[in-house]
């Protein structure tokens, strides 16, 4: 692996960051900036059902040194076809992939009631028993407009769904506050956060270099390294670069060398 590793945490790019960008261009970019891992999306670079294009980007991240973190998967829970994910789970276990991304249904948590959230709760169980029988995890998107978007309804979700292979994702919200930040984090930390996409947002979504959230990302990966992190978590844990200023690798080497950055001297 290229990338530098401080405590099992590993720098990586979300490849959806490049969606105009061939697979090899970002295993070239990623390999350049000394990121150590890619997240494959499902919806350009390696789609569902793709087979041998998930073997062939699987072959060529392990030669350029690269792990795979995760598949991104595009499913929906309580809306995709519960059929539809076994070629999902094939795609990630062909790419190599432990974890599969899944989304938390189509609306936030203030939207959705109780039969739609019921769905949700019984599509991710089975798009869990499905990847579990392929040996994967499923992670999901910390996101808006699902029912991962405040803390309180992920880890009411998590509970729902009861399934020990079923962890989430963190990502900040636009222009968030350090402290809720960190306690959405230690939160998930307990129910086995493993991965962190990482970029810095103004609240108007306005995309920042990442150095200009230093008050935000030291911290929060700190905390990602902290003795919580390694008791929740036991494994490989990842900071995924994603969404840079303009989609220009340019900005994508600066947010690199920031985030190895800081990686290797967290005391700063």
């Amino acid at each position: 692996m290229s990338g530098i590793l401080v405590d099992g945490l590993i720098p990586g790019l979300v490849s959806v960051t490049f969606r105009t960008l061939s697979a090899e261009a970002v295993i070239s970019l990623a390999a350049e900036a000394g990121l150590g891992a890619v997240e494959w999306g499902g919806d350009v670079h390696v789609p569902a059902g793709a087979l041998a294009t998930a073997e062939r980007v699987r072959e060529r991240s392990a030669d350029a040194g690269l792990e795979i973190a995760a598949y991104g998967s595009y499913h929906r829970a309580g809306q995709s076809d519960p059929a539809d994910f076994a070629a999902v789970a094939d795609t990630a276990a062909a790419l190599g992939a432990p974890t599969v991304r899944v989304w938390a249904g189509v609306h936030g948590s203030a939207q959705t009631g109780p039969a739609e959230r019921a769905a949700v709760v019984t599509g991710i169980r089975s798009a869990a028993d499905a990847a579990a029988a392929r040996g994967l995890r499923i992670a999901l998107e910390y996101h808006r407009n699902t029912l991962t978007d405040t803390l309180e309804s992920a880890l009411r979700l998590l509970d729902e769904v009861d399934r020990p292979t079923v962890l989430p994702y963190w990502q900040p919200a636009r222009g968030a506050a350090v402290g809720p930040s960190r306690a959405e984090v230690a939160a998930l930390l307990g129910k086995g956060l493993r991965t962190a996409h990482v970029f810095s947002w103004a609240a108007d979504g306005t995309r920042l270099p990442l150095e200009a959230r230093a008050d935000l990302w030291r911290p929060v990966l700190a905390d990602l390294t902290g003795p919580a992190a390694s008791l929740a978590s036991g494994r490989r844990r990842y900071a995924m670069l994603e969404f840079v200023a303009g989609d220009e690798p340019a900005a994508f080497a600066r947010d690199a060398a920031t985030l190895c950055s800081w990686l290797a001297h967290p005391e700063i």
